[in-house]
């Protein structure tokens, strides 16, 4: 059996694809838009270059359609696609530099809404009763202005803003509470906000290591937390020193720090998953995976050789991003979790940054 049909096979466990049902099989369900079961990949394009974009891969691999908003709405997206997010029909496309975030269809990517007022240096999203909150940096040079911005979903518009320490970089979101990873902007920082957004938006600080940045919840919901560490530099921007990168849980129940993993001087992992009981990471151009019960870093890499400028976990299957050389093209590269082997490639648009499954 090919590579290219144990893609397919291992895929399509990941999509739901229009088919008729059991008793009667003249009724199909109807597909929703073009966009729909697949791979939403945003595109960070050349930093001023106001080329940043969305490309749709379909969930057999065999489909690319890079540009996609601009595809369907005759439009450019904007300057640097940090990130998106997803509520109901609706995706939400935070752009970083053109600070603003574009709300489209999901399924269809027909423009609906652009949010451009309230906002400075977004970073990521999440929703929480009933309303959606973006990080945002403020002034990158100015260490008190960063804040998180509540956003009322009905009209699009930011109707209040929440305080919180400098850096304000990944957001997620359970029962209502928010947390925040503060990687520190331009600068570092070691904070988690727990933000109760139920009622009274108030923040709390959980002390983690250096640079926490990738967020992800167990099953049990306990929150993980990876902090990548700090690279010091003197005067003259010589280094002199690191700080330990980590893997931190955090109890959710009491929002307080409860245990971390500490990794090696001058080991800085990047892009963190879990999925069931398992973890995985980045570092130094391997992806590693650990039980959650284990106490120590596993010492041996599931796939080595890479270049991922992110990655996520699904199903069995680790997807990663490459951007290779940030002017051109880039790639998706499809691989099994357990073996490590490759099972396809796909080539995407500029500077690919995050992977989502529509």
């Amino acid at each position: 059996m090919t590579l290219r049909k144990l893609a397919f096979i291992a895929l399509a466990n990941l999509f739901v694809f229009t088919s008729c049902t059991d008793d009667n099989d003249d009724i199909y369900v109807t597909p929703r838009g073009d966009y729909e079961n697949g791979l939403l990949i945003s595109h960070e394009g050349n930093f001023f270059g106001g080329n940043a974009s969305v490309s749709y891969v379909s969930g057999d691999l065999n489909t690319v359609e890079n540009n996609v908003f601009e595809n369907v709405n005759g439009s450019l997206l904007g300057d640097t696609a940090q990130s998106m997010a997803f509520n109901g029909d609706f995706a939400y496309i935070i752009v970083n530099v053109s600070n603003k975030i574009e709300v489209v269809n999901r399924y269809t990517f027909v423009s609906v809404a652009t949010i451009n007022t309230g906002i400075n240096n977004p970073r990521y999203m999440t929703f929480a009763n009933g309303k959606g909150y973006v990080s945002n940096w403020g002034d990158g040079s100015v260490a008190s202005d960063d804040y998180i911005a509540e956003i009322d979903l009905t009209t699009n518009l930011v109707v209040s803003t929440i305080s919180v320490t400098e850096g304000p970089e990944q957001i997620v979101a359970q029962n209502n509470t928010i947390y925040v990873s503060h990687k520190g902007g331009f600068n570092s920082n070691n904070k988690v906000s727990v933000i109760d957004a139920l009622n009274t938006n108030s923040v709390i600080e959980v002390t983690v290591n250096d640079n926490p940045d990738e967020l992800a919840f167990d099953v049990s919901g306990n929150l993980y937390v990876l902090s990548e560490g700090q690279t010091l530099y003197d005067s003259n921007w010589n280094v002199i020193g690191h700080t330990l990168g980590a893997i931190s849980k955090i109890n959710t129940v009491t929002n307080t720090f409860e245990s971390s993993i500490e990794f090696a001087n001058e080991a800085h992992p990047t892009q963190f998953n879990i999925e069931g009981s398992k973890a995985y990471y980045y570092l130094n151009g391997s992806v590693y995976s650990m039980d959650l019960s284990d106490t120590t870093l596993p010492t041996t890499a599931t796939i080595s050789d890479l270049s991922f400028y992110d990655m996520t976990v699904k199903n069995g299957l680790i997807l990663g991003v490459d951007a290779k050389d940030f002017a051109s093209n880039g790639e998706l590269q499809v691989y099994n979790a357990t073996s490590g082997s490759l099972l396809n490639t796909v080539e995407v648009g500029i500077i690919p940054g995050e992977i989502y499954f529509n």
